[in-house]
């Protein structure tokens, strides 16, 4: 899910296979769903993405400007036997001390078959008026960026747009299921296992410096003046960063969500130049890599790393079933549940309640984390299954939150998509919802029935409530 950039209370919300959908979210009380038609995608690119467990598309993200140059940009990943077009240099290569001819066939894939793309599209309609348009293109107005794949492994794929400097981070994850045998997240001449931050409105250097596309290099990125070094590498040491945002208050709080191994699931702050430790380290825990190769040119210390600021270790968190992966989430700004203002959301794959983690003091880095049940509303305008209020509903696997023009928080998972509410819809007291409701509205309309939480007075202990929208 991505906001419309038109500040409506439209949303993009988009499918692996490759298919982006207008949504409008419905007025809260309105008893509404969230509805698409699918038959009318704004975007589809079906034909170029190559659609799997771990592949398709990955991110979409709206340029600055795009209410008047109508230009986004989508992250997927294509087939180079299947999809013409899918040409990008091998991440396994010569400059860092990889020889592709040496990788082992992974279930029938060659090396590098698979690649990550960032492509640059566009709105149909004129210059002056692209956020109207209901439709885009579907013919790349041209390649950002492509990259093959070592593995079938883990590879991120998300793209953001920082938003005080409006450059394009792209999150990379470091190739392997197992380890990173190649030391991809620690060799800072690969773009493995990465963020990434890039200039996609000026394109004058890529012939001149080899880079892997049709952007230049921010001058202020930590090695662009090592030419031994590859210059688009914003902050390393990732294992497979999956779901980061930037807090709509404090832009330099720039969280990302980096899934673990065997032990730990992390949310990392990162900044720049910043290293995360794997496959040094995994979350707080020493990480011994089998295999490691000879490609790295950092030798990395304990002292050098920086470590989670949040998390969660598997035994602790899941007893039967095992954790699977984090999910990054948003520091909640909006004023639907004014008790849970300022509190950074996550959770994860296999949700068995969702985090919520507060920073005291302020900008010291040090989070307070706590896990909370949540269940369905008994309004829900569609079936949901959560019957005894100390039963959690069956909602299937979380992929992703979403954040709309209210900054209202949405929860995306393989049933529906879900909101945090007002408490008060599920009979639930937060002390400060009466005076934040008393106050006039934001112009911006938005939203229906999504998830709702509230937080007991007496105890700061909080409840999520979940009230599902249907997509139709």
């Amino acid at each position: 899910m991505a906001p419309h950039p038109d500040g409506s209370n439209r949303v993009f919300l988009w499918t692996q296979q490759g298919k982006v959908w207008i949504a409008n979210v419905p007025e809260d009380g309105s008893n509404g769903v969230l509805e698409i038609d699918e038959s009318k995608p704004y975007l589809d690119i079906t034909d170029h993405v190559l659609f799997g467990l771990q592949f398709g598309v990955m991110g979409m993200e709206f340029h600055p400007n795009f209410v008047s140059n109508g230009r986004f940009f989508v992250s997927y990943h294509c087939d180079k036997l299947r999809h013409s077009g899918c040409l990008g240099r091998c991440s396994c290569n010569s400059e860092i001390n990889c020889d592709p001819a040496t990788l082992p066939i992974d279930s029938g894939i060659a090396p590098c078959q698979y690649q990550i793309v960032v492509a640059e599209f566009t709105a149909n309609g004129t210059a002056t008026t692209p956020f109207l348009v209901e439709s885009a293109k579907t013919l790349e107005v041209r390649r950002i960026f492509t990259m093959g794949l070592p593995h079938r492994g883990v590879y991120g794929g998300q793209i953001l747009f920082g938003p005080a400097d409006g450059f394009l981070y792209v999150m990379t994850g470091s190739g392997t299921h197992r380890g990173d045998p190649y030391n991809f997240a620690q060799n800072k001449r690969s773009l493995l296992g990465k963020i990434l931050r890039i200039d996609v409105d000026q394109r004058n250097e890529v012939h001149d410096r080899g880079l892997w596309g049709n952007y230049s290099i921010p001058r202020d990125n930590p090695y662009n003046n090592d030419k031994q070094l590859a210059p688009e590498i914003w902050a390393l040491g990732l294992r497979n960063p999956w779901r980061c945002s930037f807090d709509s208050e404090r832009p330099s709080y720039f969280m990302c969500g980096d899934s673990g191994q065997d032990m730990y699931e992390e949310i990392d702050m990162i900044t720049k130049g910043g290293n995360y430790g794997w496959p040094v380290y995994e979350g707080p825990y020493l990480f011994k890599p089998a295999n490691a190769g000879e490609g790295s040119t950092s030798n990395s210390s304990s002292n050098s790393l920086i470590f989670p600021v949040m998390g969660y270790n598997h035994p602790e968190t899941y007893k039967t079933i095992g954790s699977a992966s984090i999910i990054g989430g948003y520091f909640y700004r909006s004023q639907t549940d004014p008790c849970l203002y300022g509190r950074y959301l996550y959770i994860d794959l296999y949700p068995d309640g969702i985090w919520s983690s507060t920073e005291n003091p302020e900008h010291s880095r040090n989070f307070t984390s706590s896990k909370t049940p949540y269940r369905c509303a008994r309004d829900s305008p569609i079936h949901c299954e959560s019957i005894a209020e100390d039963v959690m509903p069956a909602i299937g696997y979380v992929l992703s939150f979403g954040e709309d023009n209210r900054k209202d928080i949405h929860m995306l998972t393989t049933t529906g998509v879900y909101r945090v509410t007002r408490p008060s819809r599920c009979n639930y007291h937060c002390p400060k919802e009466r005076s934040v409701a008393s106050k006039p509205a934001p112009p911006v309309s938005v939203s229906g029935k999504l998830w709702e939480r509230a937080e007991h007075y007496a105890l700061l202990i909080s409840s999520m409530l979940l009230l599902l929208l249907n997509l139709v």
